[in-house]
């Protein structure tokens, strides 16, 4: 997981921010099928 986005998750996640977190892992999850 690149650093910028494990950055923005603990954020999202001390703020308990369940749209920006949806959000995150959404971002990951097409970022993963991109660089297969």
């Amino acid at each position: 997981m690149p650093s910028w986005l494990v950055k923005q998750m603990s954020k999202a996640f001390l703020n308990k921010d369940k749209y920006q977190i949806k959000m995150l892992n959404q971002c990951w999850y097409y970022y993963q099928h991109l660089h297969k």
